[in-house]
């Protein structure tokens, strides 16, 4: 049955394949892992000396944990991260003082501008990407789309660098992302985030079919492993084998006691109340869940930023939601002892222009805008780079997208000098060529 497999191209042979599996073992979960199953497996090659030693120096205590607050559509800098009180671009927004001095944020992140002694706001951001889908993926990847490679995402290098193969749980999981995200790119499978739609109907389909115990799932891949074996022998196919790879993981994770973690109904009332009632807070709580048992990264989305059309009337329903979620979680972090080691970021695809339209909203504005770190070793209370007065130009500190993820990568421990070579052999690091603000952390 599998003699022509090899010949048909590598689209139909993921359909094949995931639809045999599929049929034949009735685990119904394992669909969402399809994308990039089949990613040939990347070679390392020793790391390059720069002369710029200091751009790829390692910390000495990185922080273990990533939280990844994405806020697709472009959220606008004016309004939250970087006020112009007094200019004519700031609209009817106020600006309101931070716990760091001399820090300004708008006026309906209040809960967040009291946790600024954790932060750094990077308001010199640059980008010369203005179309939605594009600029996600330069944002989660450091590189331009293109149709001959995709690239990881960073859930996806800071699973490469720092999997050991012995989790329970998957290193990455993602809540309410769109299927533009990039997951591994031209990694493994293994090291992309695991989509989680709703979360608080926790991981869903994570039990065998009735009448199956894990003892029978064990054997069902057992028998797939030997039905494989000669195959592989004859065909080499490291994608095949990574689809078997696939439902061992996955059988793991069944029977894994960790399971628990996706349940955040567990928490108590005024826990998932500090939250919020959302999908956006809900996601919040589970990131806190899941890095307690050992997730490495959470990568939450909260859409609804591309605000071309009354952008106040809308921020004043969105900008609760998120003060409120990420607030709630910077504190339960701290409370837990876990915010030194939890790196957070706030970022999207890009900013929103600080001229307000004929109706009322903001457009794309990909030449100035901001993001904002929190935990992780931050010196915190500090804000890098600035833009002009009316928020139109960068005036100091211009940075890259590959530089804001060159920082999230220092912040991780990442190498940030180790090239990485794709299937076609192209060599790849982490950030590109980005140079992280080293200056931003303790140490």
């Amino acid at each position: 049955m599998f003699s022509n497999v090899n010949k048909l191209d590598e689209q139909t042979r993921r359909l094949f394949m995931a639809n045999v599996a599929k049929a034949t073992f009735g685990v119904s979960f394992l669909p969402i892992f399809a994308q990039g199953a089949f990613a040939a497996t990347p070679t390392p090659v020793p790391a390059k000396e720069t002369a710029d030693d200091r751009y790829h120096e390692r910390r000495s205590k990185p922080a273990k944990h990533l939280i990844y607050l994405y806020m697709s559509g472009g959220m606008s800098h004016i309004d939250t991260l970087d006020p112009k009180p007094g200019s004519s671009s700031q609209g009817p927004f106020k600006a309101i003082n931070s716990a760091a001095d001399g820090i300004q944020m708008g006026e309906h992140l209040p809960l967040l501008a009291k946790q600024m002694k954790h932060g750094a706001i990077i308001r010199s951001l640059n980008s010369n990407v203005g179309a939605h889908e594009q600029a996600s993926y330069y944002m989660r990847t450091s590189f331009a789309a293109r149709n001959t490679v995709r690239h990881p995402s960073m859930a996806a290098w800071l699973n490469y660098f720092q999997s050991t193969g012995k989790e329970s749980l998957p290193g990455g999981i993602m809540v309410n992302g769109g299927g533009q995200h990039p997951l591994s790119g031209f990694l493994e499978s293994k090291f992309a985030p695991l989509p989680i739609g709703d979360p608080k109907a926790g991981l869903k389909n994570s039990a065998p079919p009735a009448g199956i115990d894990m003892k029978e799932m064990g054997n069902r891949i057992d028998v797939l492993s030997q039905l494989n074996k000669q195959f592989y022998s004859k065909f080499h196919q490291k994608a095949m084998r990574a689809h078997q790879d696939m439902y061992t993981d996955a059988v793991k994770l069944m029977s894994s006691k960790d399971l628990e973690a996706f349940d955040i109904t567990k928490e108590p009332e005024d826990i998932k109340k500090s939250y919020g009632d959302n999908a956006f807070g809900e996601g919040c709580l589970l990131a806190r869940r899941l890095l307690e048992k050992g997730v490495r990264c959470v990568d939450i989305t909260l859409g609804g930023w591309d605000t071309h059309d009354d952008n106040f009337d809308k921020l004043e329903e969105k900008l609760p939601i998120l003060d409120q979620g990420f607030s709630a979680l910077v504190s339960d972090l701290e409370k837990k002892g876990m915010l030194n080691d939890t790196l957070i970021c706030l970022t999207g695809d890009f900013g929103r222009s600080p001229h307000i339209n004929n109706t009322n909203g903001r457009d794309h504005y990909p030449k100035a805008f901001s993001s904002l770190l929190m935990g992780g070793g931050l010196k915190g209370g500090m804000a890098y780079g600035k833009t002009n007065a009316d928020g139109t130009e960068v005036a100091e500190g211009k940075i890259g997208v590959p530089d804001l993820n060159a920082t999230i990568a220092y912040g991780l421990g990442l190498a940030l000098d180790k090239v990485v070579t794709s299937p076609d052999g192209r060599p790849f690091t982490v950030a590109d060529k980005g140079k992280p603000l080293a200056e931003l952390f303790k140490a």
